[in-house]
């Protein structure tokens, strides 16, 4: 299907995106996860020929793309401000490709196609609706529905939900999610929010630097961030300070552990703290400094950490913590 081949970028003499290269399967969702100015939406723009790399390739199904314009590569894009036409309705707006591509011909009825559509989306009866009239929530619907409507070959989404609230948000992730595994077509989600992500998408790929430094599925990125910037976008655990003073021996403010770190005697190695189960890890002594209540439960800072507990514990208190910890390069 799609692959992205030593891809790279540069505005003003800074580099947006370096040796990028990646491929997407059939019936594949990957997520492109990174905060903004990482250049996600810069490679959406070039997959979707709005924009071209300075050097490398960009392919579907074997066949390079640079000379083939916008309009014929048959991608659908959705953008997190639906882009819809305000002076057509519902089903206009839905249509709207069907008609660029005159799908009617080819045995594709418009009413029936949108009426599926609709459906789909959990929007039946809405087709004479002024899309003016539509909440957030149903606009992006919309949107989506008219990405699909001409079967596009890949479909991709630039931070489709960010301008909804969150639980409108999980619904619509929810709904999406089946609605992409429903018709099997390859899609790029793009989002600076890992919640999302791995919500959504079959693998992630995430960005930080101008360059992919992890991609792999959600289960094993969350398992084994391996990085700093992982664990630090995703919000895995805690990431402190070690220092190596012994063969097999990290100093940390938490206490002395036994880490077989790549680093020598000496030297400073970052760490990723996790909460663990009772049954597994180590305890630590934890300093209550600052407390935050967490819905079932309470967060707790300490030296710059964060751990949640049952109980609501005094500040100024010491407490125990159950953790497991990693080295990180």
């Amino acid at each position: 299907m799609l692959e992205l081949r030593h891809v790279s970028k540069s505005f003003n003499q800074k580099n947006i995106l370096k040796n990028i290269s990646f491929k997407i399967k059939k019936d594949e969702t990957i997520a492109l996860l990174g905060a903004s100015g990482s250049g996600k939406s810069t490679i959406l723009k070039m997959i979707a020929g709005l924009d071209f790399p300075d050097g490398g390739e960009i392919l579907f199904n074997k066949i390079d793309l640079s000379s083939t314009p916008p309009h014929l590569r048959d991608f659908g894009l959705v953008f997190q401000d639906f882009n819809l036409f305000p002076h057509l309705n519902v089903f206009d707006n839905i249509a709207f490709g069907l008609k660029m591509k005159n799908m009617e011909s080819k045995g594709l009825p418009f009413e029936l196609r949108v009426a599926a559509l609709l459906e789909q989306i959990g929007l039946s009866g809405f087709e004479k609706r002024k899309v003016t009239d539509l909440s957030g929530g149903e606009q992006q619907r919309v949107a989506l529905a008219r990405a699909l409507a001409p079967q596009p070959r890949l479909i991709m989404l630039d931070e489709p939900l960010g301008a909804l609230d969150k639980s409108l948000k999980d619904d619509l992730l929810n709904q999406l999610r089946n609605i992409l595994h429903e018709t099997k077509i390859p899609a790029i989600y793009v989002t600076h929010d890992a919640e999302e992500a791995f919500a959504i998408a079959d693998r992630i790929l995430i960005l930080q630097n101008s360059v992919i430094i992890r991609d792999d599925t959600p289960e094993e990125i969350w398992k084994n961030p391996t990085y700093v910037e992982v664990a630090k976008i995703l919000g895995i655990g805690n990431v402190i300070e070690g220092e190596i003073i012994a063969k097999n021996k990290v100093k940390t403010e938490f206490g002395i552990f036994n880490l077989n770190c790549k680093q020598n005697k000496g030297e400073k190695v970052n760490l990723l703290l996790t909460q663990s189960s009772k049954t597994k890890g180590e305890n630590i002594s934890v300093k209550v400094e600052d407390i935050v209540y967490k819905q079932n439960q309470f967060e707790v800072k300490s030296r710059g950490a964060v751990f949640l507990v049952k109980d609501k514990p005094k500040i100024g208190q010491t407490i125990k913590v159950n953790v497991q910890i990693g080295c990180l390069e």
